[in-house]
């Protein structure tokens, strides 16, 4: 019988390129899975939350391994730019020179040197093994010695050579923190007087964000989620906290008589539909409605107040995640918000949750934040305007349309209602902070005044924005 060692050689000559080295070793498992996740996110436009979990399933990998995968992945994603800042001393090439697959092997490899508790021989010696396997023996030699380097400090240390205080502030914060610099100065100018919350707003985007439920009215309750495993959350009456485990194990999540969703997420669509009105209060909608978090509840309140709503996407495929999320008392169309196929001031009220860049939920997303670029910013202003426009004509005198953005930026968020407002008459805005306060007794640092921003360093949310906005 040939030695072992042969046999794997033949398993390895025999496998397919970049499918994952067999090694009998769950650890490489976890962190090709990871490594192959981070891959399509750079080379594929890939999303993470959406790739990941069907890696896992197809690889077996459950428990530790999953979770452990899970932390390499987001960590990776979400440190990146720390982690350059800190290889571009440690490497005698420029990283634009070090090849695609590699640079990511050495992203991975310093994530768990600087942020983990993985031991640096484990850390330098599977990272290593990584890179042979992805770029060649070559390759895995340069990788040996990058990180090694990288291994005689730790995060602190590191960062008191490449983001020094009394530098340029911006410059510190952004690599810090792991954001672009042009993200960092929009997050302090959305801030505003509140500027020097940034380090802790910062510090919260790389936070792991909790597994937020929702249980939607008539549908599911509280007491089913705690029984599952769930506790209570802080702000919205309809939302459960899930410390640990898989949300899909519980049935209220698999019928979707639940489901996960941020709360102010859940905050947003609950105010919408608190806002005061007189009249008929009996036709809803949701111009913008994929993927359906939002659709979910509204159409459960409206469901139980006798009200119908109809949820619109663009996107087919957005559409039909609508459909698996909504009552059947709610109509599913595929339509573009901003040649409508409704009459106008067909709706009691309207939910506008417009295409942004999403930079209030770089927790959840990391990847966005190397994505988007300011010109994203100014490429999706006139289409926001537009919805806005069409969703004010979509509800009748009298009724409420909410504006709302996963983003703080300014340029996406007040901006945009100032701009669509100004010179317009028929319109006013509303005490939106006053109206979430009555759904969530006890919020605060929401804002003053017409509008409402939520902040993750605040209320562990998403960055979310709103304005409710009433035709007269």
């Amino acid at each position: 019988m040939p030695p072992t060692r042969n046999r794997r050689g033949d398993r390895d000559r025999n496998r397919r390129p970049g499918t994952p080295r067999r090694t009998g070793r769950p650890e490489d498992l976890v962190r090709r899975t990871a490594f192959d996740v981070i891959r399509a996110v750079e080379t594929r436009d890939a999303y993470a939350n959406l790739l990941l979990p069907t890696r896992l399933r197809e690889r077996g990998l459950t428990g530790r391994d999953a979770a452990l995968a899970t932390e390499l992945t987001y960590g990776t994603l979400r440190g990146r730019g720390t982690y350059d800042a800190v290889l571009a001393l440690c490497s005698d090439r420029e990283l634009r020179r070090v090849d695609g697959p590699l640079l990511d092997v050495l992203r991975l490899g310093t994530h768990q040197l600087l942020a983990t508790r993985i031991p640096a021989h484990a850390a330098v010696a599977t990272a290593v093994e990584l890179a042979r396997s992805v770029s060649g023996p070559g390759q895995a030699k340069f990788a040996n010695a990058v990180l090694r380097k990288v291994a005689t400090r730790d995060l602190d240390g590191w960062l008191t050579i490449v983001a020094p205080e009394g530098g340029n502030p911006t410059e510190r914060l952004s690599i810090a923190h792991s954001h672009p610099r042009w993200i960092v100065s929009a997050l302090r100018d959305a801030l505003g007087p509140d500027g020097d919350e940034i380090d802790a707003l910062l510090a919260a985007d790389n936070d792991r964000p909790r597994v937020t439920l929702v249980a939607r009215p008539g549908r599911a309750t509280l007491e089913e989620l705690y029984e599952a495993g769930a506790e209570p959350a802080p702000h919205s009456p309809y939302a459960a906290l899930l410390p640990e485990g898989d949300p899909a194990a519980i049935l209220a999540v698999r019928e979707g008589r639940a489901a996960v969703q941020d709360e102010a997420s859940q905050l947003v669509a609950l105010a919408l539909a608190a806002a005061p009105l007189d009249g008929s209060d009996s036709r809803w909608a949701d111009l913008c409605a994929g993927p359906g978090g939002k659709a979910g509840l509204l159409s459960a309140v409206a469901a139980g107040r006798d009200a119908r709503l109809l949820a619109a996407d663009l996107q087919p495929h957005r559409a039909g995640l609508v459909r698996g999320a909504v009552t059947d008392r709610a109509t599913v169309i595929v339509a573009d918000g901003t040649a409508p196929a409704w009459r106008p001031g067909s709706f009691d009220r309207v939910l506008l949750d417009v295409p942004c860049t999403g930079l209030g939920a770089l927790r959840r997303r990391p990847e966005a934040r190397w994505r988007r670029g300011p010109a994203s910013v100014a490429e999706l202003g006139p289409l926001q305007r537009k919805l806005l426009e069409s969703a004010l004509e979509a509800v009748r005198p009298g009724g409420v349309v909410a504006y709302v953005t996963c983003s703080p930026h300014l340029a996406e968020t007040r901006v945009v209602v100032d701009d669509v407002l100004r010179g317009r008459d028929g319109v006013e805005r509303l005490d939106t902070p006053a109206v979430l306060r009555e759904v969530s007794p006890g919020l605060e640092g929401i804002g003053e005044g017409s509008y409402a921003q939520f902040w993750p360093h605040r209320h562990g949310t998403d960055a979310m924005f709103m304005a409710l906005l009433r035709r007269i």
